[in-house]
């Protein structure tokens, strides 16, 4: 068991008898009364996000999770395809299960992380943050109207669509935050 003193962002609880992800939180001392940490946490199973307070040193149980490095291999229709990088076994997950701010920026080869509960049941996959991607297809640019920082729409080799820079053209390779789905920039 492990208090509240113990939270950290990513951390993954058993609280009323599911698997909660702590997505952020705040320890709270007001001028009068007890101390309490307000918390945002997001259910593993369901992806619903919840506001829950606990009081200050309040026992919560952590549960210890297993990750596992995979490469991305192919998209089989609703499924998708894993391959583990020491063993070479593969895992096949269901689109449902994966955030889609995650599928937006999946190609193939892509390494991820996926972490697994106590009972190794796939609960979450994590790529990088920062991933570079090809640009497939964009409007041409205008030369030297970059002054103010005009941006445009470009779709990128995974199928999402991102603000980039006017000199940016069709088949430039540009490093993405996946996080914030924004361009950072062009890779020689």
């Amino acid at each position: 068991m492990a208090s509240t003193s113990d939270f950290k962002n990513g951390l993954i609880l058993n609280h009323k008898s599911n698997l909660w992800k702590i997505i952020e939180f705040l320890h709270v001392k007001p001028g009068k009364g007890p101390a309490f940490v307000r918390t945002k946490l997001k259910n593993i199973r369901t992806g619903q996000v919840v506001e829950e307070t606990f009081r200050s040193g309040f026992k919560v149980e952590i549960v210890k999770i297993e990750a596992k490095d995979y490469n991305y291999i192919y998209n089989d229709g609703d499924m998708l395809n894993f391959m583990e990088k020491e063993t070479y076994d593969q895992i096949t997950l269901n689109k449902s299960l994966i955030d889609s701010d995650i599928l937006d920026f999946l190609v193939e080869n892509t390494e991820v992380t996926i972490a697994f509960d106590p009972d190794l049941n796939p609960i979450e996959v994590r790529i990088p943050q920062h991933m570079n991607l090809k640009v497939v297809e964009t409007d041409p640019g205008e030369k030297g109207n970059t002054a103010q920082g005009g941006t445009k729409p470009a779709k990128l080799e995974s199928g999402v669509t991102i603000n980039v820079p006017l000199f940016i053209q069709e088949n430039d390779s540009i490093r993405v935050d996946t996080k914030q789905k924004k361009y950072i920039e062009r890779v020689k």
